[in-house]
């Protein structure tokens, strides 16, 4: 079985940060110089990655990245915030970039700048926005982008077994790539069944639990229990996360989900909703799924 592994931003940009930098500014003369702190207070998660860059055009500036697991209505203000947070502390232009790794709600749209105005004055923030299941996985292994490699599974045309091999044998083949099979296996648990998963990955898929994204997915349910309070409102947080989680799996799927299913879901269990995300997974259509759900 794989080691445990550190695979937040910070780890997989520092795998390739040159090819990173012109992936994601769009200049192919762009270099890193190198990765910086990123502890802005309430700022410090594993997913937020602060590069040092260099053009010959511009000079040095900042590549500001965050990774985010699933788009929210709060990332425009986040990003404003974790723009001029970086600018003030280096005294050096930013360069923000938003990357969502799975598709929010459809009742929500992704926007790529925060705009506010209150009383006459305006506050404007624009940043680049890359949603990885638009990015095309041969991209991955054609420039190459070895950041990039634990993602194929929901890249577009990454989501076939072979594919998912592929990647796994370009991390297997690499003593600096190989700890980021966990993450690998983690994705591709979205869009393959869990015994093939298994069946690629040949290791217990109790290794996914490793993932920082993972984790993120109980912070999210666990989160809105604290908030609640007491031991039941934890409870009730954790099955809201799971529950969430699943409907984002239909909705990547399957597109939207009828009031009826929501509705249905409330009613399961945490370990009720862990064996439905089993099913979106395998089944071939939402009418499959219904049928599982409401026998």
């Amino acid at each position: 079985m794989p080691k445990a592994a550190d695979t937040g931003g910070k780890r997989l940009i520092s795998l390739a940060p040159d090819a990173w930098v012109k992936c994601v500014t769009q200049r192919p003369e762009v270099v890193a110089k190198e990765i910086l702190g990123s502890e802005f207070q309430w700022i410090s998660r594993e997913t937020d990655v602060l590069v040092k860059a260099y053009s010959t055009t511009h000079g040095d500036f900042l590549v500001l990245n965050e990774l985010q697991l699933c788009y929210t209505a709060k990332m425009p203000l986040r990003m404003r915030a974790y723009a001029a947070l970086a600018q003030e502390r280096y005294q050096l232009p930013t360069y923000p970039v938003l990357i969502n790794i799975l598709p929010p709600p459809a009742t929500l749209t992704i926007v790529n700048s925060y705009e506010q105005e209150f009383l006459g004055l305006r506050a404007i923030q624009d940043y680049r926005v890359i949603n990885l299941w638009e990015v095309d996985a041969e991209i991955v292994f054609g420039q190459p982008l070895p950041s990039l490699l634990p993602f194929v599974p929901i890249l577009r045309g990454g989501g076939e077994a072979s594919v998912v091999q592929r990647a796994l044998q370009v991390l297997r083949a690499d003593a600096q790539l190989n700890q980021l099979e966990s993450l690998l296996a983690f994705f591709a648990s979205f869009v393959l069944e869990t015994p093939l998963v298994q069946q690629i990955m040949r290791w217990d898929m109790a290794v996914l639990r490793e993932s920082p994204w993972y984790q993120e997915i109980l912070t999210e349910g666990k989160q809105l229990g604290l908030e609640q309070g007491l031991e039941q409102g934890l409870e009730q947080g954790v099955q809201q996360g799971a529950r969430r989680q699943l409907i984002r799996v239909l909705q990547r799927r399957f597109g939207e989900v009828p009031p009826s299913v929501a509705v249905r879901l409330e009613s399961q269990s945490v370990e009720q909703l862990e064996s439905l995300m089993d099913v979106a997974i395998a089944v071939n259509s939402l009418a499959e799924f219904i049928t599982v759900l409401f026998n």
